[in-house]
């Protein structure tokens, strides 16, 4: 676990910020100072874009609990989603906008993660 970066992933923001580029969207930032570290900010539009790992965010379609230490990889998880759940409140609350994607629709459906940021992006 030690060795998996929590940010510049390939398999997650970097690939996210090579769509964006692919399909024309700019405007974007990365490690800007916002509250929850957002992995792409759109600032103007307040858009804040969170690309979650389907592990350490606990996707219900994708994450397998580790047999090894239990208890605490599902605290673990647990704390991971009320932070995100905590962050998407205090953002909204800053009148941001808030896209969450998987790690899994990224692999498998990246043109529909490009979709839906651009859907948030023109409302």
């Amino acid at each position: 676990m030690a060795a998996i970066r929590s940010s510049g992933n390939r398999d997650t923001e970097l690939k996210l910020a090579s769509l964006l580029k692919k399909y024309g969207i700019t405007g974007w930032r990365r490690n800007q100072p916002v509250f929850g570290k957002p992995d792409f900010i759109f600032r103007r539009q307040k858009v804040a874009v969170f690309v979650d790992g389907c592990f350490w965010h606990g996707c219900p379609k994708c994450y397998r609990r580790p047999r090894s230490n239990k208890k605490y990889w599902n605290g673990k998880v647990v704390r991971n989603k009320a932070r995100d759940r905590h962050v998407n409140g205090n953002l909204s609350k800053l009148d941001w906008r808030v896209v969450r994607i998987w790690e899994h629709d990224l692999a498998k459906r990246g043109e529909a993660c490009v979709l839906k940021i651009q859907a948030v992006l023109t409302n």
